[in-house]
């Protein structure tokens, strides 16, 4: 069995979020010389893999087996993975069951390192995320065996295979602002408190309000107004309350303290209520930091092309592992098809993405 080998019979397994699909299974069996932990919490199933070499430092490659679910559009069967012009079409062939295949079958034909490597998988991603990397990087830290880097392997490439390396994050910052008026006749506005007039002089000053100036590794952090509604849908009655939501993909410079300040400047002396929720904390790990070195010198080697750094996107389970302290990128195929129907890879990359990974476990 060859490395696309490996990848066809992992799209082949039905794993919508969270179910495995009984992937987890087949990992053991391929890394059969590997100590394995499973941390399996409210129906997600978690593995840990690891295999010390020596006492040097701790390489963990990571990733998730599950998928979101297929949808409608398909030309072929999604779990069926079918091969056309050099494509592999299915569920999960970009998002990220290369990059697990790709890991896997990395630390498979690894014979020497001078430290420890790794795999952490989950079937928690794609859902709500709260029993699967983080349930093992907690089990992890009271083990205390966590790694010292993580090479996250989702999808990150643009225009090309190999062009982009993930170094960081955006946080994400979700709110709810309800602005308290009072009911009353449009006939006799002095009667009322229309809270649409309160809040229209001051939308011009916070929609697509950037809240810092971003810097090398991260754009402005913006205001960005997701939905307003207002009223009970008659013409002659003028609403009690409104409630505005809002999102804030924030970079390292945005905190949900410096969020909450800025609603309270712009809505001082207002009856309001404000709730922010964080699910994800912005991060960015060095370009001089080892992993960062180590793998852009091997996609030089490998694909003849210098990537660039990036911090776009949305979350993955990097945001955990930065958390816990673990220098993280992610490096992966092309993320052209994610999520949609027909999603498909270049065999190519699949292969090369192996490579990768080989020549970095070689080289670190």
């Amino acid at each position: 069995m060859e490395v696309v080998d490996f990848f066809l019979e992992l799209l082949s397994k039905k794993s919508i979020t969270p179910d495995d699909g009984g992937i987890m299974e087949l990992v053991e069996d391929v890394l059969e010389d590997f100590e394995i932990i499973r941390v399996d919490r409210n129906g997600v199933k978690n593995l840990f893999a690891y295999k010390k070499f020596g006492e040097g430092e701790h390489l963990c490659f990571a990733g998730h087996v599950d998928v979101v679910p297929p949808g409608n559009g398909w030309e072929s069967d999604p779990f069926t993975p079918l091969i056309k012009d050099g494509k592999v079409y299915a569920r999960g062939a970009q998002d990220m069951k290369s990059g697990v295949a790709a890991a896997v079958w990395a630390l498979k034909n690894s014979k020497n390192f001078n430290g420890t490597l790794s795999l952490l998988l989950t079937s928690d991603e794609e859902g709500k995320a709260t029993d699967g990397t983080i349930a093992v990087l907690e089990y992890l830290k009271e083990k205390e065996m966590l790694p010292d880097y993580a090479i996250v392997a989702e999808p990150t490439s643009e225009e090309k295979f190999a062009d982009a390396i993930k170094i960081g994050r955006r946080g994400s910052i979700n709110g709810i602002l309800k602005l308290k008026g009072k009911q009353g006749h449009a006939a006799y506005p002095s009667k009322s408190i229309n809270p649409i007039n309160l809040i229209a002089p001051i939308l011009p000053k916070i929609a697509g309000k950037n809240l810092d100036q971003g810097d090398e590794f991260f754009e402005p952090s913006q205001f960005v107004i997701t939905d307003i509604r207002s009223g009970i849908e008659v013409c002659n009655v003028t609403p009690n309350d409104l409630k505005m939501m809002f999102n804030i993909r924030n970079s390292t410079k945005t905190t949900k303290e410096d969020i909450k300040n800025f609603i309270d400047e712009n809505f001082k002396g207002l009856d309001y209520k404000l709730e922010l929720t964080q699910s994800a904390k912005p991060f960015v790990t060095s370009p001089d930091s080892k992993v960062v070195k180590v793998l852009k010198k091997s996609i030089e080697k490998i694909c003849n092309i210098k990537p660039k750094y990036s911090t776009a996107g949305g979350t993955s389970d990097a945001r955990f592992m930065a958390e816990f302290g673990i220098k993280s990128v992610e490096f992966g195929v092309k993320n052209d098809t994610i999520h949609a129907p027909n999603e498909r890879c270049q065999i190519k990359e699949v292969e090369d993405l192996y490579k990768v990974f080989l020549e970095v476990i070689k080289e670190f």
